[in-house]
């Protein structure tokens, strides 16, 4: 099967209908690896336990700040190229990126709370990470409340690009501003400055999240193609009796 075939919804949903049991079995396998190697890792010198929150706290920043690159780039599929499936793909990836960003505000809460010895601080990156839940929140906003479809989608692919400026804001943050927030420590020039012991687990859980967030997306995306197929025949079967009762 060629990509350009990708673009009909049928052969699309008939691909994600084969290739989803394989993600799910592979999802599952890499937490059970990931979670057994999180549970035997060594507890930080300076933070304890506490820094086990990384395992679940820095997957969900990653994938929250990923879905919304998903996102814009399905806007410009949406605006510009008029994609059968980009829409869709837009539509799709904001709840579970906006789940994602939640559980990163919600335990870098509680990680800073032992830390910093507060549960919030004004700081660049949390502040910067709020903004991106408010605008997921925008997004879906306009995409379920719009009286057309249509031009709702359309407002959302606006809002996915306009909002894409605060991906490297987040970013680079700590590099601009004065942050509580350490600097970037596993991808960095010189190489990780964490421990292999602490490091390997951290990235397993990244693998297996990320793949747990392909499977919910491809399967939030089949699931969109149903709904407006429905959608579609109800709308023509609602014409039909109009014009049998006309």
């Amino acid at each position: 099967m060629a990509i350009i075939d990708l673009a009909n919804p049928t052969r699309f949903i008939a691909l994600v209908n084969r290739v989803l049991p394989w993600l799910i079995a592979v999802t599952v396998l890499l937490f059970a690896i990931g979670l057994a190697r999180t549970m035997q890792a060594p507890d930080d010198y300076q933070q304890g336990a506490t820094v086990k929150i990384m395992y679940l706290h820095v997957p969900a920043a990653w994938l929250g700040m990923m879905a919304w690159g998903i996102m814009s780039v399905a806007a410009l599929g949406t605006l510009v190229w008029r994609h059968p499936l980009a829409d869709v793909a837009g539509k799709a990836a904001a709840p579970i990126g906006a789940a994602f960003t939640f559980i990163c505000l919600v335990t870098g809460s509680l990680w800073g709370r032992p830390t910093w010895g507060t549960y919030w601080v004004w700081d660049a990156r949390l502040t910067s990470m709020l903004v991106l839940l408010l605008l997921y929140l925008g997004v879906m906003a306009l995409y379920w409340t719009a009286d057309d479809p249509n031009r709702g989608s359309r407002a959302a692919a606006i809002l996915s690009l306009v909002g894409a400026v605060n991906l490297p804001i987040i970013k680079f943050s700590v590099d601009w501003w004065n942050t509580l927030h350490q600097g970037s420590s596993v991808f960095r020039m010189g190489g990780s400055t964490i421990s292999p012991s602490i490091l390997i687990p951290l990235l397993i859980m990244a693998i297996a999240f990320t793949l747990l967030f392909v499977t919910l997306h491809l399967a939030a995306m089949r699931n969109e193609i149903l709904r407006r197929r429905v959608r579609t025949m109800r709308l023509m079967q609602a014409q039909e009796l109009a014009e049998a009762h006309s």
